[in-house]
């Protein structure tokens, strides 16, 4: 109590501080139970705000156009990928390029087959789809920069293939017009044969036993599949007493194999010219350069112009078109693989095309087709499976 009485002033400021004290952890405690407040609020009040649902919400607005070109921006880089792959980007770039090239052939026949034109001569055709080649050809080297002139030894080459091509054209033009179809086209499917053989000679080629095999083994194929024709043909022949039957039988026929050993000799000259330029392009535009002039003097000289309809017109620019990429996918396949690799892989036209007829009812599913399509089929698979030749 003393104590306490002297220090009544000490009491009475220590009573001060524990008020302050109060006061301040009061305040503290206000500021702090408003902050837990405000930060409870929007909690406490979300009820109280209006309901969102879809119907509510705003949607950033986008033109038409965006979502369209975003959802083909994958297909697009898709398929250059896939094209670079097949142009250059593996080891099987050669034989995938001999496919691409063989069903672009087949397609052109389809569209042929489906499409009914009025009938166009067979020079003028040729000129029709030489000239889309030759412009699409040129346009293609000036975007790429390609150099048409100073090739030096190359231009050689260059004139040869572009020789022998025209002069394989021209020998199958004169045959298909003096032999069935079925013939022309048997005489025609031995250049791949003939390729392989003179490649050994000209390009110094090694071939193995499944090379050769494979080779057989599509041609006896072929020999399957148009056998029937080629008897049916002949005994139908037998009847008839036409001057085909004679001399000009067998000139066509020397024809075709001028034509199938040219186009041997064509393919040789194709891979040594753009293996020597480095560029597979240069080869199609040298044989359009020729065959498109060459073409149309034939065609005023030997037959008669045939002015076509526009529904006739759009179809030929449109094989023209599909008869460039087939060549410029054949010359990149013969400058990258060996001759007898590629050369097999081109009866598979042979096969989808039997195929395709067979498909449509147009002729009847025999023993001899079907067998020679899978002989063909598989032998194009083997080649297709071994693959290129291992480097050293």
């Amino acid at each position: 109590m003393t104590s306490s009485a002297e220090s009544s002033d000490g009491d009475h400021d220590v009573e001060l501080n524990v008020i302050a004290r109060e006061q301040s952890s009061s305040a503290s405690e206000a500021d702090g139970g408003a902050a837990v407040t405000e930060e409870m609020s929007p909690l406490l009040t979300q009820a109280e705000k209006p309901k969102i649902n879809i119907f509510t919400l705003s949607y950033p607005r986008r033109k038409p156009g965006e979502e369209v070109i975003r959802s083909f921006e994958p297909e697009i880089s898709a398929a250059s990928q896939f094209i670079l792959w097949v142009w250059s980007g593996s080891r099987y770039s050669g034989l995938m390029c001999m496919a691409i090239s063989s069903t672009i052939y087949f397609t052109m026949e389809v569209v042929t087959d489906v499409f009914s034109v009025q009938p166009i001569p067979l020079f003028e055709a040729a000129f029709t789809r030489c000239t889309v080649i030759l412009v699409l050809s040129y346009m293609w080297l000036r975007k790429v920069g390609q150099p048409l002139s100073g090739l030096g030894n190359v231009k050689n080459l260059l004139i040869s293939r572009a020789f022998m091509g025209y002069l394989s054209l021209m020998s199958f033009i004169f045959c298909i017009q003096r032999l069935s179809l079925s013939q022309a086209i048997v005489l025609s499917l031995t250049t791949p044969i003939i390729a392989s053989v003179v490649a050994r000679f000209i390009l110094h080629e090694t071939y193995k036993v499944a090379e050769v095999g494979g080779l057989a083994c599509s041609f006896f194929g072929v020999l399957f599949i148009f056998l029937q024709l080629l008897t049916t043909q002949d005994q139908h022949d037998e009847g008839k007493n036409t001057s085909v039957s004679g001399s000009g039988h067998i000139y066509a026929i020397l024809a075709g194999s001028l034509s199938s050993i040219t186009g041997g000799i064509s393919y040789c000259l194709i891979r040594a010219g753009a293996n020597a330029c480095d560029q597979p392009l240069l080869t199609v535009f040298s044989f359009s350069l020729l065959a498109s002039p060459a073409a149309g003097i034939c065609l005023f000289s030997f037959e008669k112009f045939v002015f076509p309809s526009f529904y006739s017109l759009s179809l030929m620019l449109v094989l023209g078109v599909l008869a460039f990429f087939a060549e410029v996918f054949l010359a990149r396949g013969l400058q990258l693989e060996k001759t007898s690799k590629v050369a097999n892989v081109l009866y598979m036209e042979a096969a989808l095309s039997q195929l395709w007829v067979i498909g449509s009812a147009r002729i009847a599913p025999t023993f001899g087709r079907i067998f020679g399509c899978l002989l063909i089929l598989i032998s194009v698979f083997c080649t297709m499976y071994i693959g290129p030749d291992k480097e050293d």
